[in-house]
């Protein structure tokens, strides 16, 4: 790739200034050592915006920067639903879950299942999620971060793969694995800015290059009016076939979307993922952190211009002369070494054909911030998890502040190093945004049915829902290989969504944990969540942004539709 010497500056300010924030919020305060609070919740102490910037820096990362641009190169604009979804979410934990866990004064998530259920159910939970980081999210951002880093810099064939893995996590625990979670948000805020500003120069430069030269407006008239398919939102079946020759309805099953397993994946990550929850647990107060949520919500509105658009584009630029994507007119940079279309390459390929010489330097840094502030938030919820409710509960319940933060850095560095060995092995993949919803679909219906229960159901017992976390594992599993044909059963020959799946197993989930708890004497439990008339009460600030956001989604789904 060409790179000017502007380039290396833009780029190498950008990675010196992370740097020095991350490292001066990271120094102990005179005569003062780091605290668990001060390093696993930034002392409590974050204010809105900070919340608002820090969680959709740790939300956009090469899941979605490359990841979904590869799935709107896919799938369309459909896959924006998870973003304009997601809005409506935040707004929904904003003010129905934070009150809850601010009040219990929570570190981690799995803290509230402990004050909730038990200590059992917590380490069962902890356990999960540790897995489900360290093996699922860290490894696919470093691959996709890597992937991107070997396309734009490289050649795209794997040559500086591993040695851009190894650099992205070196950076990202550079400050964060000292710093904690304070480093982590603060160095957010800056990331966020550049995230979005480089984001949207790159799909403002991707569209001047579409049609005769004319505005971005005119290149985005022109991708629309080439490809209208691809503006639907909500899709039928068959309407929409991948590159690679699969229905997109089952990655987004029509009005499934709208009232079926999305919320199941959104309610989970927004509302019991530690690595997105842990920032609104450090705020100020609750007012704070639900003005943070509602910042975030209007964030969210924006993503899909640069993480989805992006991908429509390459798909119409790759377009042959009777407008097919066919893998005889496709760039070359798109097929994986056995012939298929690797989808997502299409944001990293659109940085080196299209964007001009002195600005990839700025749209590098933005590839950057997306990935390494949610390696570090990533990381930081893991080692969270790991002390506070494994470590410390388990291990050694008489630790001191100074031991939980050096135990904390430590299995921040040993989850890392597990990434770093098991990210490259992912190339087989094509769709990576897919893969992570749908390993993440395997855990998350269980859990987010226990949350649900535990929060709204005084009655739910403490064997309900141990035995109904466990069943959704079986029950999840059974949707994922009953219709590969391992039985000429017509019950298991079906293929069921995915996200239809994540909603049959929440639900079933549900059934169990409260079917038990009827067996079990059918009486409330003394640990149930007391809900009281102002435990809800949220400001006036909060409802009128909240208003604002379900106006917008609402127009944007009934024009796309």
């Amino acid at each position: 790739m060409n790179i000017s010497t502007l380039d290396i500056v833009v780029f190498s300010s950008y990675c010196l200034l992370i740097l020095f924030i991350g490292l001066y919020v990271s120094r102990d305060k005179k005569g003062k050592e780091k605290s668990a609070e001060d390093y696993f919740l930034a002392g409590k102490s974050l204010p809105w915006w900070a919340i608002g910037a820090s969680l959709i820096a740790a939300n956009i990362s090469a899941e979605q920067f490359i990841g979904m641009s590869g799935s709107g190169f896919a799938l369309g604009l459909a896959i924006a639903s998870y973003e304009w979804m997601a809005a409506i979410t935040l707004l929904i934990v904003g003010k129905y879950f934070l009150p809850i866990f601010i009040e219990k004064g929570l570190y981690t998530i799995p803290e509230f299942i402990e004050k909730r259920f038990s200590t059992e159910l917590k380490t069962i939970l902890a356990i999960f999620w540790i897995s489900l980081f360290v093996f699922v999210n860290l490894t696919t951002v470093l691959y996709l971060g890597g992937l991107a880093l070997d396309t734009v810099l490289g050649t795209g064939d794997g040559s500086i793969l591993l040695n851009s893995i190894i650099g992205l996590a070196l950076f990202a625990a550079a400050y964060s694995l000292w710093g904690g979670l304070a480093a982590v948000a603060w160095t957010d805020v800056v990331q966020v800015i550049v995230l979005v500003f480089g984001g949207l120069m790159m799909t403002y430069f991707a569209l001047l290059n579409l049609g005769d030269g004319g505005s971005a407006i005119d290149g985005l008239r022109y991708v629309y009016e080439t490809v209208p398919e691809r503006f639907s939102m909500i899709l039928s079946k068959g309407e929409i076939i991948t590159p690679n020759g699969k229905d997109a309805w089952f990655d987004l099953p029509g009005l499934a979307v709208l009232i079926g397993g999305m919320w199941v994946a959104n309610l989970y990550y927004w509302g019991f993922n530690q690595y997105i929850i842990q920032r609104t647990l450090a705020a100020k107060s609750l007012e704070e952190g639900q003005k943070g949520i509602a910042f975030a919500a209007f964030l969210k509105l924006l993503i899909p211009i640069f993480v989805v658009l992006p991908g429509i584009i390459v798909y119409v630029m790759n377009l042959d002369a009777t407008g097919t994507l066919a893998v005889e007119s496709l760039d070359q940079g798109f097929l994986g070494a056995n012939g298929s279309i690797v989808n997502d390459n299409a944001a990293p390929w659109l940085i080196k054909e299209v964007i001009p010489v002195g600005l990839k330097g700025l749209i590098l840094a933005a590839l950057a911030a997306a990935i390494v502030s949610s390696l570090a938030s990533m990381v930081n919820s893991t080692s969270t998890i790991f002390t506070m409710d494994i470590y410390k509960s388990i291990i050694n319940k008489t630790a001191d502040d100074k031991s939980l933060v050096r135990v904390g850095r430590f299995a921040g560095l040993v989850a890392l190093i597990i990434a770093i060995i098991i990210a490259p092995q992912l190339k087989s993949l094509g769709q990576v945004f897919q893969y992570i919803q749908e390993y993440t679909g395997v855990v998350s219906p269980g859990i987010l049915a226990v949350f649900i229960m535990g929060l709204f159901y005084k009655k739910a017992s403490n064997n309900g829902a141990i035995y109904g976390v466990v069943a959704s594992i079986p029950i999840a599993m059974y949707f994922k290989v009953g219709p590969n044909g391992w039985s000429s059963l017509s019950i298991f020959s079906h293929q069921v969504p995915f996200m239809n799946q994540m909603l049959i197993t929440c639900i079933l989930t549900m059934l169990i944990i409260y079917m038990i708890s009827k067996i079990e004497g059918d009486k409330e439990d003394p640990k149930g969540i007391v809900i009281t008339k102002t435990l809800f009460k949220t400001s006036p600030a909060f409802n009128i942004s909240a208003f604002a956001v379900l106006i917008i989604t609402a127009f944007l789904y009934a024009f796309f539709w």
